[in-house]
C-alpha cells in the first residue's frame, strides 16, 4: 500500500478497527477513510453502495462486525448470523464491484471445528461440527471468508482473510453480559475490589483452554498482511501460546489487585474445551506478536480505568 492510498477502515470505531486505524498512522498512512454507524450503516444495502461508489477506497480493512460473549451468542442467534452475514457481503461486494485493489477480511477462531486437532491449522477449516454455543457467529464469518476466495477464484482479485484468536485490548467490550472473557474479568474483579467483595464467582470449572492476543498486535500483523500476503487461504493470527481460563482468572485478579477467593460455577457453560491457533503461517511469512499476556492485562485495565463509557457498552 502506498503511504497516500486510500484506505477505508470498516468498524473502526470498536476494538480492531481503532486498532487498525492506530497502526496505518504509525506507519504513516495518510489518507484513511472512517464512518460511524450512524453515518454508514452498512447493513443497509444502498447506503454501501453509494459510499464505495463516491469514495472508490483502494484498500479496505473489514473489521465491522456484531460480536459478543457466550452469553449473547445463546441469546441471540439469529441476530448475530443476519447481520453479521449483511454487512460483510455489503462491504465485500461493493469494493468488488467498484474496483478496491486489495481487501482484508477479519474473522474469528471460532471458525474451526469445535473439536479440531490442537493447535488449528488453517487447513482444518469445515472439517468438522462447529462449536454450538457460537455457531451463528462463526457461520457468518465462513461466509465472509469464503466469499472473498470465490470472488479471488473467479473473478481474479486479491482478497485475504485472516483469523484471530481471542483478542483484548484497547476500546474493548466490558458489558457485564454481552462481553468476552478477558474484558468481563477485568469489569468483574474491579468492581469487586471496589466494593469489598470476599469471594466473586466465575463461569464453568475454569478448565478450557484459551489464546489471547493484544489487539495491537493484530494490527500490525492486519497491516503487514496487507502488504506481503496474497492466497486464498486465511492466516490465523495468534501467540502460540494458551493459559487455562482458571489461571486467567487468578492472572487478572492480580493485576487488578484483588485479593478475595475465587468460586466457580459448573452449572454454567464452559464453551469450547480447547482452541489454540497453529500460527507458522505467519511466522514463516515472518510476523509473531510482542505483548505478553500480563502486560497486555495491564494495559487493558489502564484502558478501562480511563474509558469510563467504555464500562456501559
Amino acid at each position: 500500500m502506498e503511504k497516500s492510498a486510500k484506505i477505508y477502515v470498516a468498524g473502526h470505531y470498536g476494538m480492531v478497527g481503532s486498532a487498525i486505524v492506530r497502526e496505518l498512522e504509525r506507519q504513516g498512512y495518510t489518507n484513511i477513510i472512517t464512518r460511524t454507524h450512524n453515518e454508514l450503516d452498512l447493513c443497509d444495502q444502498k447506503a454501501v453502495e453509494r459510499f464505495f461508489d463516491e469514495e472508490r477506497p483502494e484498500y479496505v480493512f473489514l473489521a465491522a462486525a456484531k460480536v459478543g460473549g457466550i452469553a449473547a451468542n445463546n441469546e441471540a442467534l439469529a441476530d448475530f448470523m443476519y447481520e453479521n452475514m449483511v454487512l460483510e457481503m455489503n462491504v465485500i461486494h461493493s469494493a468488488w464491484v467498484n474496483g478496491c485493489k486489495k481487501l482484508e477480511f477479519l474473522g474469528s477462531s471460532c471458525i474451526y471445528p469445535r473439536l479440531a486437532p490442537q493447535p488449528m491449522k488453517e487447513s482444518c477449516l469445515l472439517t468438522g461440527e462447529l462449536e454450538k454455543t457460537n455457531e451463528a457467529y462463526a457461520l457468518a464469518k465462513i461466509s465472509g471468508l469464503k466469499y472473498c476466495e470465490f470472488l479471488n477464484r473467479q473473478y481474479g482479485t486479491d482478497y485475504i482473510s485472516v483469523m484471530p484468536t481471542n483478542l483484548y485490548g484497547p476500546n474493548d467490550n466490558y458489558h457485564p453480559r454481552h462481553s468476552h472473557v478477558l474484558p468481563a474479568l477485568i469489569r468483574r474483579f474491579h468492581e469487586a475490589k471496589e466494593q469489598g467483595l470476599t469471594e466473586v464467582t466465575c463461569w464453568g470449572d475454569g478448565s478450557p483452554l484459551r489464546e489471547f492476543l493484544y489487539v495491537d498486535d493484530l494490527a500490525n500483523l492486519c497491516v503487514f498482511l496487507m502488504n506481503n500476503y496474497s492466497g486464498n487461504e486465511t492466516v490465523n493470527a495468534g501467540t502460540g501460546k494458551e493459559i487455562t481460563i482458571k489461571d486467567l482468572t487468578e492472572l487478572v485478579a492480580k493485576v487488578i489487585g484483588y485479593t478475595g477467593d475465587i468460586k466457580w460455577d459448573p452449572s454454567m457453560p464452559n464453551g469450547t474445551p480447547r482452541k489454540l491457533l497453529d500460527v507458522s503461517k505467519a511466522t514463516a511469512l515472518g510476523w509473531t506478536y510482542k505483548t505478553e499476556l500480563e502486560d497486555g492485562i495491564r494495559l487493558s485495565y489502564e484502558d478501562f480505568l480511563n474509558n469510563p463509557m467504555r464500562a456501559e457498552r
